[in-house]
């Protein structure tokens, strides 16, 4: 029954190597970004999780590797490969606590006669999994975990969910960094490692129809035949349903945009039961609200999804990767804010700066220079990438770029690459014994140079070690906090930080989250950011869908009691 994603993160929090955390992660993550999905994958995770079980604590658990990975499936019919205070209402379900042993013991029960077999479950190792991500945030185990097979199962099981008044949380790739997937109210876990169907291929309309639990590696290493690829683009093996709740972004959006650009469809299932479509198969539609962008980012507060109808792009001719270095980061970003106006057709636009690229360095053994540097992708045809490469060349000397590199060839894109693949666990090399705290902020391009600036001096004043890495192209940018969990006045002076980071963020009219999502971390700033009047709406959209508060709560909103006080 467990993933492979599932014995990955079981065995990255029982480690207590961090040093062999990340050399884990980083190949684990290099692998799925090279399309080595399904068997391929899982058997080197086996591999890695086999040999390096030794060096490790696994908190008293036996790991099973046998079952490990449900590889995704293709339909038959495919075509063959070639901080104001708020006054709301309250929602029963956000605010009550976990529900009562008969009543949990009940709703099972009644589960049970679904004929579900050994895709129910309450067994310890199951909750445990289910009841932790990869963020910084406390482990909290949920009663029951159930594996649904199709939308006719989620339906049944939320319609007796809702009956006992029973939280609900989706669980797709657990690789989200607020908190979404805990099960604060315990309740049942729907994971959806056995709804990972591609169900039909439209390739004159450029169109894919999938179940939430495929990741978009594997989508996109099905895709490559056709000559197609989804271009949302975040952490390794990040699900559709994910990404879809989120409204994720990655490195690809400042061409192709967020998910909100790339989904034309969605079923859902409703707290009650009832299933939906948002809308019809098409590029545009005029016809009533816009339903499909609503539950785009609600984070599975509104309703659980089950499939959705994405928009393709074909695969560029030709790609070229340049790399460039700056002596002061205030330099880069004007670069790239020029790079955007001059109408560069970037499909990416990278930022690290010193110490992030120190810690690559470390990690991953290379010798680039210890300076912000920024990396740029072009795709398209073969002379219109060599033109623009040109023009980004010319703009970054304005900028007093230097020793400015540029490949078209595979093997010499994916070493300039690499540093950025490899950017985030290679953190953990700056303070082997410590854990990340990852957060993220997004402002307009034009106040990015503005924001690190400030950002970096606060960081030099309060000596916490947080290696950045932007989307710059879209103002978007990651910090990565390498902290003690168990020191209190550590973690209270990051959360402060943190704190200072949002609100610098909105004070320059930007977000609390550019693509990570509210989740529980995020909560306490979107009144700030949104207004008073704004969260109602939102509140009571949630109440209207999900009246008695049972899916996914805790999330996006702070509980009413606790603003009051």
């Amino acid at each position: 029954m467990h993933r492979a994603a599932n014995l990955f993160k079981l065995f990255t929090q029982a480690s207590t190597r961090r040093n062999v955390f990340q050399k884990v992660v980083s190949s684990y993550s290099r692998i799925f970004q090279n399309g080595y999905s399904g068997s391929r994958g899982l058997l080197w995770l086996s591999g890695a999780v086999t040999v390096l079980a030794s060096t490790a604590v696994l908190n008293q658990r036996k790991l099973s590797l046998e079952s490990a990975h449900q590889p995704f499936k293709v339909e038959d019919n495919l075509p063959s490969k070639t901080q104001d205070k708020e006054e709301s209402i309250s929602l029963p379900g956000a605010l009550n606590s976990r529900k009562p042993s008969d009543v949990v013991e009940s709703c099972f029960k009644e589960l049970l006669s679904l004929g579900l077999g050994e895709r129910i479950t309450r067994e310890e190792h199951e909750l445990e999994t289910h009841g932790s991500d990869i963020s910084f945030h406390d482990k909290v185990l949920p009663d029951i975990v159930i594996y649904p097979q199709d939308t006719t199962e989620v339906s049944n099981i939320l319609s007796i969910c809702n009956k006992y008044k029973m939280p609900v949380v989706a669980y797709g790739g657990a690789t989200s960094l607020e908190g979404h997937i805990l099960p604060v109210r315990g309740g049942v876990v729907l994971d959806f490692s056995n709804m990972k169907r591609i169900l039909r291929v439209n390739l004159q309309d450029m169109d894919v129809t999938v179940e939430p639990g495929i990741s978009w590696n594997e989508l996109n290493d099905y895709l490559r035949t056709y000559g197609l690829f989804f271009p949302p683009d975040p952490g390794a093996g990040a699900s559709i349903g994910g990404m879809v709740a989120t409204s994720c972004g990655g490195t690809n959006a400042v061409k192709y945009g967020t998910m909100k650009e790339n989904v034309l469809s969605l079923k859902v299932v409703l707290a009650d039961g009832r299933v939906i479509h948002t809308r019809q198969r098409v590029r545009k539609s005029s016809a009533g609200y816009d339903l499909t962008h609503l539950f785009i980012g609600s984070e599975g507060t509104l309703g659980i999804v089950t499939e959705a109808v994405l928009k393709l792009h074909p695969i560029p001719e030709s790609h070229g990767v340049a790399m460039c270095y700056f002596d002061e980061i205030e330099d880069a970003t004007s670069a790239v804010i020029d790079v955007v106006r001059a109408s560069i057709d970037c499909g990416r636009i990278e930022l690290m700066d010193d110490l992030m690229v120190k810690a690559v360095n470390k990690s991953e053994g290379l010798h680039l220079e210890e300076k912000p540097v920024l990396l740029f992708e072009l795709a398209g045809s073969t002379h219109a990438v060599n033109e623009q490469m040109e023009k980004i060349l010319r703009i970054t000397k304005n900028h007093k770029g230097q020793n400015f590199e540029y490949a078209t060839e595979p093997e010499k894109r994916e070493e300039l690459w690499r540093a950025r693949k490899d950017a985030l666990w290679s953190a953990y090399s700056l303070r082997p014994d410590c854990e990340l705290w990852t957060t993220d902020v997004c402002v307009p391009v034009s106040r990015l140079s503005e924001m690190i600036h400030y950002t970096k001096e606060d960081l030099r004043k309060t000596k916490i070690v947080a290696p950045l890495i932007a989307h710059a192209g879209d103002g978007n940018f990651h910090l990565v906090m390498l902290v003690k969990p168990n020191d209190k006045e550590e973690m209270k002076m990051v959360k402060a930080f943190n704190d200072r980071l949002v609100k610098r963020a909105l004070s320059m009219e930007g977000t609390c989250t550019g693509e990570h999502g509210i989740g529980e971390g995020k909560r306490e700033y979107l009144v700030t950011e949104l207004g008073k009047e704004a969260v109602e709406l939102m509140r009571t959209i949630k109440q209207s869908f999900d009246p008695n508060g049972i899916l996914n709560p805790g999330k996006i909103f702070m509980p009413k009691e606790n603003l009051e006080n």
